[in-house]
């Protein structure tokens, strides 16, 4: 028997994308360009451009815009973009939602402003005064780990009424409490940690952004899509199997970022340098993602 739920908002397999440079460190738009295509046919419905995992910290707003033109150019109508526009600074998230419509967003990315560790009510006024703002629904990224804030989950529950806050990237580690949102609103709900994928897919979310799926695109789209068959034994499997490259990837104490780029450059696929502060992974660990990205392709 095969599963049914409400339509995603932006597919149901997205990929944090990560942002190409060119060899000197300067924004690689060819690169994205091919990359984004490779990831979209490899199974992809959605991709996120500028997020964490796209150095979105240490590229300019002309950069970020670049990057969601040359990449809609790219895909066409193939796949959902969502453009990360997260900053601590509520008046620039703005001006980066708007600029991100105008180059072809489908929806934008909000972080909770980070280090200034606004309290709860101030957290609601920052997201609802992006969605009065723009065109684009958005999705709301709760990451306490990263920004020192969590979204609470009352305070997504009093979201949710607000018409174009329409999902959710959780990276919370709260079960309980996504289960809670999930029971009460209509958020489409979208893991964020690769560990969770199947979790919480299972329990009615609407699918994940990942970090792995830059390496094994059609590997991670196939583990919500058994599920919808109704073969959750494969489901298991599969999430079980990407378990070893996902702790390299994500849990091995290096950003996704970096290991993502390491990864990317052994398989010959557009990636290039990481931008400072962050410093490229070493041969070591490139060795040792591409030994676990070799065993999940064997088995």
């Amino acid at each position: 028997m095969t599963s049914t739920r409400k339509p995603p908002p932006f597919g149901r397999t997205l990929c944090a994308m990560i942002t190409p440079f060119t060899g000197s460190g300067a924004l690689d738009p060819d690169g994205a360009q091919r990359l984004a295509a490779h990831l979209v046919a490899q199974g992809c419905d959605g991709l996120v451009l500028n997020g964490t995992t796209g150095e979105s910290p240490t590229t300019t707003d002309e950069e970020k815009t670049r990057l969601v033109a040359a990449v809609r150019e790219a895909v066409g109508d193939r796949a959902a973009l969502v453009a990360g526009v997260g900053s601590a600074d509520t008046r620039h998230t703005v001006e980066l939602a708007l600029a991100a419509a105008k180059a072809g967003a489908d929806g934008v990315l909000v972080v909770t402003p980070y280090y200034s560790r606004p309290p709860q009510e101030a957290v609601a006024a920052h997201f609802r005064a992006v969605a009065d703002a723009s065109e684009l629904p958005l999705m709301l990224y709760d990451i306490p780990g990263r920004t020192g804030t969590r979204i609470e989950p009352e305070t997504l529950i009093r979201l949710a009424e607000h018409p174009r806050i329409a999902a959710v990237k959780d990276c919370s580690y709260d079960f309980l409490g996504t289960q809670k949102v999930l029971a009460e609103t209509e958020l489409a709900y979208y893991a964020g940690c690769d560990e969770h994928v199947l979790a919480l897919y299972a329990v009615g979310a609407a699918g994940c952004v990942s970090t792995v799926a830059n390496a094994v695109p059609a590997h991670i789209a196939a583990i919500p899509a058994a599920f919808d068959a109704g073969d959750t034994a494969r489901a298991r499997r599969l999430q079980l199997a990407v378990t070893p490259l996902t702790e390299a990837m994500t849990g091995a104490g290096l950003p996704g970022t970096v290991t993502a780029k390491a990864l990317l450059g052994r398989l010959g696929l557009p990636a290039g340098p990481v931008r400072a502060p962050l410093l490229p992974a070493g041969r070591q660990t490139a060795d040792g993602l591409l030994a676990r990205y070799e065993a999940l392709r064997a088995g």
